[in-house]
Parts: C-alpha cells; sequence; structure tokens
C-alpha cells in the first residue's frame, strides 16, 4: 500500500469514527425509551397589538403656492434713478425699492401751486364784488343784470380755484408715485430693469415681481369618498393637514384646511382643497412639490399593528400571533388602512396579544418562537 492511500484511509476512518460518536447520545436516548428533541425555537421580535384611538390620514401629494404674487410696475412715465433693493431681497410692506425722475412733476406741482394763490386772490376779489353789488342792489343803485354778473364771476373763480387745486393733488399723486414701495411683505425677483431705464406706464413694464411666502397655501386633491368627511371636519373646526417636503430633516409642518372647490373633478373623481400654512422660517416654497396628510378626525376603537406584520396569503391577509406558551397562531385579518408605520386592520384580536414583526415569515402555526429584543435602528446622518 503506497502512503497516499494510507493516508486516505486513515481519513475515512477517521470521519466513521466521529459519525458513530455523533449518533451514540441519539442511539442512547431512543434505547432508553426517550424522545427525540424538536427543532429549536425561531427568535423572533414582536409587538403588542393596539386597541384605541387612530387618526384618519388620507394621504395626497400637494403643491405650494404662494397667497400673492404682486408684479412690480411703474404707475408714471420717468427714468429709473434709483433701485434700493437687490433681486431675490425680503422686504417689508410699505419699504421703498424704485425711485423714478420726479423733477418735470415737481416743477408742474410748483407752477399749480401759484396758479392756485393767484385763482384764490381772484375768488376773493369777486366776492367782495359780489358783496358790494349786493349791496348796492338794495340801494336801488346797480342793476340786477350786473349783480348777476358778480354772482357768476365768483362762482366761476371758485371752481377754477377747484380745479387748480385738484391739478396739484393730481401732481403730488404723481410724484409719490415716483416712489415705488413694496405692497406686501415678501421676496423679490429677478429685476430685468436697472437704473437708468425708462418706464412708461402705457407699456405695462414689469420692474420685478413681490412673492408672499408666510402665511403660504398647499394646493392638493384627494379622492371625493372623503368629501363629507373634510367638510364635517372643518365645522368642527379640525381639518388638520400636515406636510413635509423632500429632504426636510425638520418635523412636517401643520395648517389647516381653508378651500374646498365648489366642484368635484368628474374626469379624475377628486377634489380640490387647499391648506392654510406658517411660514415664517420659509420651510415651504413656492412651487415645491410636498407630501400631505390630511386627518380629518380620530377613528374610536381602531385594531393596529406594525406594517411588518402583516403578511398576504393565498386567499387572505393574516397576522402572526405568539402566544403565551411559546407557540405561534396565524390569525386572518383585513386591512382597512395604513397611517403612518403601522396598518388598521379588522379580525379576532384583541388588546395587547403579540403580533410577530420580525420572523413572522419563518413561522408557521405550531411553530415554537421565542423572543429577542430589536435590533436598534441606525440613525443616518442628513447632510
Amino acid at each position: 500500500m503506497s502512503i497516499r492511500r494510507a493516508i486516505r484511509f486513515r481519513r475515512l476512518l477517521l470521519a466513521a469514527s466521529l459519525t458513530l460518536l455523533g449518533l451514540l447520545p441519539a442511539t442512547l436516548a431512543m434505547a432508553q425509551g426517550a424522545p427525540p428533541a424538536g427543532p429549536p425555537a425561531v427568535p423572533v421580535t414582536t409587538d403588542p397589538v393596539r386597541v384605541g384611538p387612530v387618526p384618519i390620514d388620507i394621504l395626497a401629494n400637494g403643491l405650494a403656492a404662494s397667497e400673492s404674487v404682486i408684479t412690480v410696475r411703474a404707475r408714471v412715465d420717468g427714468q429709473i434713478d434709483q433701485v434700493l433693493v437687490q433681486e431675490g431681497q425680503m422686504v417689508k410692506k410699505g419699504q421703498p425699492m424704485f425711485v423714478l425722475d420726479s423733477r418735470l412733476s415737481r416743477a408742474l406741482a410748483a407752477q399749480l401751486e401759484a396758479n392756485s394763490v393767484r385763482d384764490r386772490a381772484m375768488l376773493t376779489r369777486y366776492r367782495a364784488d359780489l358783496l358790494r353789488y349786493q349791496q348796492l342792489g338794495r340801494e336801488s343803485v346797480a342793476s340786477q343784470q350786473r349783480f348777476e354778473q358778480a354772482e357768476a364771476d365768483a362762482a366761476s373763480a371758485a371752481a377754477q380755484l377747484k380745479a387748480t387745486e385738484a391739478l396739484i393733488e393730481q401732481a403730488k399723486t404723481s410724484i409719490a408715485y415716483a416712489t415705488i414701495t413694496a405692497e406686501i411683505d415678501g421676496q423679490l425677483g429677478a429685476i430685468p430693469l436697472k437704473a437708468g431705464n425708462f418706464v412708461r406706464q402705457a407699456e405695462n413694464t414689469a420692474i420685478t415681481t413681490l412673492t408672499h411666502l408666510d402665511p403660504i397655501l398647499v394646493q392638493f386633491s384627494v379622492p371625493e369618498k372623503w368629501l363629507p368627511e373634510i367638510r364635517a371636519a372643518m365645522r368642527r373646526g379640525s381639518a388638520q393637514v400636515r406636510v413635509k417636503a423632500d429632504g426636510d430633516a425638520g418635523p412636517p409642518i401643520t395648517g389647516q384646511v381653508v378651500f374646498v372647490d365648489s366642484a368635484v373633478d368628474s374626469a379624475t373623481g377628486t377634489i380640490q382643497l387647499k391648506a392654510r400654512f406658517a411660514n415664517p422660517d420659509h420651510r415651504l416654497w413656492p412651487g415645491q412639490y410636498v407630501q400631505v396628510v390630511l386627518s380629518p378626525r380620530d377613528e374610536a376603537e381602531a385594531i393596529s399593528v406594525p406594517s411588518p406584520a402583516l403578511q398576504t396569503g393565498q386567499d387572505s391577509r393574516f397576522v402572526m400571533i405568539l402566544k403565551p406558551d411559546g407557540v405561534a397562531e396565524r390569525r386572518n385579518v383585513q386591512l382597512v388602512r395604513v397611517t403612518g408605520d403601522r396598518v388598521v386592520i379588522t379580525g379576532n384580536l384583541k388588546a395587547g396579544e403579540k403580533v410577530i414583526v420580525d420572523g413572522a415569515q419563518r413561522v408557521t402555526t405550531g411553530t415554537k418562537a421565542v423572543e429577542r429584543a430589536p435590533q436598534p435602528q441606525r440613525v443616518s446622518s442628513v447632510n
């Protein structure tokens, strides 16, 4: 026998010896009448069934929109003399933004002021003549015709003074319009016209836009079946809405429904809504897409379990319950809705029963299972 064959023979002999040693305890147990040990218990994690009020959450996609977008235009003709703001700047209501050249309007106002002094002097003279001819008429010295002429001259002078004062007011308004101020609090858009450009009121050229950001609206649509719930919640003042934008690490922003469209869209079977949100830190931006959760009310005595516990079989949905004796049992349920990380279901479940969350796919009715501590979730940092 060669050395290689001898080594192979020794290996086979060693493997056979180890196999016999492994079978020896089971053989001895069978000889003594002891039953063979069953499969080990499956490690699982559980969560108690909850029975209580759960918010009815209506999920939708929404679009943030400003309550007011103002296009800033010149109301008088003139050359832009000063630009007091920058593109994208936040401004307050009444803050000066642009100054037009108003020298011509100021000169016209000065001329009209001088005319008003003249007209007032003429009115004083004509009124004095009217009093004099009135007295002379009573003494039969002046004719009635002369008295009527004096009366007409005084009325004409008074009308002329009023016309001049109206022109003065118009000139002052033009001077005021030469300084363009912000009509609302908001953010400026692009400013295509700079200092030196001439603007005309008739051309209706936009100087910039001003967008209101706080508060802000979110527009979204929901299926028409929710319309009675939403209207009832609005009457109660409890139609709360939570929104969150993609990439926003902060908590959801809470607002209230303020508008329900007057008609259902027959093409889509949805109704359009608007909700208003306080937006002091500008977390919501006009045109931004957001996830919307509308909660018209809480459902009392709702049965809820974690979403991963709900399984789908060939004929129905089900959950696996870990009974107090450590044996798994299947319970058929019906899915009502999803709310956050939990699902609301109906079925033969009681509050406090332990539903298997992690490991439910590895057990069936009658399987032994043992609880293990849940793995801590790894939280990823948000840059």
